[in-house]
């Protein structure tokens, strides 16, 4: 009896997840930003930007160093541009963790530029979801090449 007792609990103690610690992308947490990697890769900008609020606040290079709102077409339209640019577009996720409403995705960005030379471009980053949707999105990778 006391044997099984601390099997069960060394088993319920060993299925949980510490905050920060790595998991898969089958987590329920992450669901929605699975879907959004399904939805770049697939090139479905509107998928894509369906995984946000209506308004989220961005953090991206792209957009300068302050924080900004986009709407979901705001969204989808910047991708849409990104596409034109490099049509083979695709992010290798390499590492997720999570942490309540936190998801902190590391991937790799590669594609073919326009001169025809690849790329890859490593990338973190993190997603605060509410309610199903991706409410902030935290971006972070090198833009100086």
């Amino acid at each position: 009896m006391k044997i099984s007792l601390i099997l069960l609990l060394a088993l319920s103690f060993a299925g949980c997840v510490q905050p920060g610690a790595k998991i898969s992308l089958a987590n329920s947490n992450t669901l929605v930003v699975k879907d959004l990697f399904e939805a770049f890769n697939a090139h479905d900008w509107q998928k894509l930007a369906a995984c946000y609020k209506d308004t989220a606040t961005f953090l991206d290079p792209s957009f300068g160093p302050e924080p900004v709102l986009r709407t979901r077409e705001q969204t989808a339209q910047k991708y849409r541009e990104l596409q034109q640019l490099f049509p083979d577009i695709h992010d290798e996720v390499v590492n997720v963790y999570a942490d309540k409403n936190h998801i902190t995705v590391e991937f790799i960005s590669s594609a073919t530029g326009p001169d025809g030379k690849k790329w890859r471009l490593p990338i973190c980053t993190v997603f605060t979801v509410d309610d199903g949707k991706i409410e902030k999105d935290n971006t972070y990778y090198d833009n100086r090449h």
